[in-house]
């Protein structure tokens, strides 16, 4: 039985992607412009501009720990 459902790479998603994912399971509604702006305020992303959405998390940790000094 072939999976021809398209695959997700949570190491390297497209913002809109990302957006949609991280809604899904957040249980708040997440945008690309939101991370766009997280990108723009210094949250990593890989060469081609795609999100790990480990060190995507692992930077918002260290956001809210830096906002919470």
């Amino acid at each position: 039985m072939a999976d021809d459902a398209p695959k997700l790479n949570p190491t390297a998603l497209p913002l809109a992607d990302a957006a949609r994912l991280l809604s899904a399971v957040g249980g708040q509604v997440v945008t690309a412009e939101m991370l766009q702006a997280d990108v723009a305020a210094g949250a990593p992303t890989n060469d081609d501009g795609t999100l790990n959405v480990a060190h995507y998390a692992a930077w918002l940790v260290k956001e809210m720990a830096a906002r919470a000094d």
